[in-house]
């Protein structure tokens, strides 16, 4: 094993310390974050297992009821399997982790799984972004945690988010990763947040208590605001609406262009009086980079198509000309 002051093995000359002991370390942990998420994976394809059918049944079955008029049957049940693995029958999660740990031989891994045993749900909202985590701030109290991003889709600051969390692995502390479902809300429904945070306040629980309790509860709020499940605002949908109708009606891919249209939207959060503008704009946009097969209409036709003025068509084709480049 080379010693940290020695010469690195790469032979550019430095000390080790100085110069590829960084990169193993970097090594050595992708290794470590790739057998958690493994762990994670299996976990959720592995279990409910048939003896608890029955019970993960009665409890789905009690939040369809409750929701099925907000949200689709999909989204009710990713919701109802966290709350039943780590709320109401959290003896299987922490029996699954006995089981991982005498399969485990990587030291870190295991020293990992030993602060796994309680899952909590984590409501908040994000105050900062960085290229790996998230800043996110409880609506209840005061801590602010840094959430592992699991994408690279940008997120804005001032959205709240909903997940079961679990320390990341890292020694740094206050470091947490998403254990399944993680979900962002649109900031049409900012004020379902301040709502539930005095209702907990009222209530005088302690957080997790107070969340088991209250899981329900607070679905309800965010339907009853007019939540359906979606991660736009009414506006951002209204926007991508208006750009895949033209594409369908003229018989175009909308892949390529929802894709940059939805970051757009989301990391700029452009301030338009009209949905039909920036639709517009886009149109123009993906037709002069490709990202369909061109049509044989002007900028002023676009314009007329969305009855829009070319001089708002072009302010936001010119945006979102300006924000692709930066990307790309």
């Amino acid at each position: 094993m080379i010693g940290r002051n020695e010469p690195c093995l790469c032979g550019s000359g430095k000390k080790y310390k100085k110069c590829c002991e960084s990169k193993a370390a970097f090594s050595i942990e992708a290794v470590q974050v790739e057998e958690l998420e493994r762990i994670l994976q299996a976990f959720y394809e592995e279990y409910p297992e048939r003896r608890d059918i029955g019970d993960y049944l009665q409890v789905a079955n009690k939040w369809k009821e409750s929701l099925q008029s907000y949200l689709i049957e999909e989204m009710i049940e990713a919701i109802a399997v966290d709350e039943f693995f780590f709320h109401h029958k959290p003896e299987i999660w922490t029996s699954y982790l006995d089981k991982q740990r005498k399969k485990i031989i990587r030291p870190s891994v295991l020293r990992v799984l030993e602060t796994w045993n309680n899952p909590r749900a984590f409501i908040g909202e994000v105050v900062a972004v960085d290229d790996a985590y998230l800043s996110v701030k409880s609506i209840f109290e005061d801590e602010t945690i840094q959430l592992r991003r699991e994408s690279e889709k940008p997120v804005p600051v001032g959205v709240h988010l909903y997940c079961f969390i679990l320390p990341d692995g890292t020694t740094k502390d206050n470091h947490y990763l998403a254990v399944s479902s993680l979900l962002f809300f649109p900031t049409d429904h900012q004020q379902v947040f301040g709502q539930f945070a005095k209702q907990f306040e009222a209530q005088q629980q302690p957080v997790s208590t107070f969340l088991k309790e209250n899981g329900i509860a607070f679905w309800q709020l965010l339907g009853e605001d007019g939540y359906g499940g979606g991660e736009f605002t009414n506006f951002e949908a209204g926007v991508l609406l208006e750009a895949v109708d033209f594409l369908e009606k003229n018989e175009r891919q909308t892949d390529k262009l929802v894709e940059v249209l939805e970051d757009y939207l989301v990391e700029q959060q452009p301030n338009a009086r009209k949905e039909v503008a920036i639709a517009a704009g886009a149109i123009r946009f993906g037709q002069e980079n490709g990202l369909f097969e061109p049509l044989q209409l002007t900028i002023k036709e676009i314009a007329e198509w969305f009855e829009v003025s070319t001089s708002s068509l072009n302010k936001y084709y010119n945006d979102l000309n300006a924000y692709y480049t930066s990307k790309v």
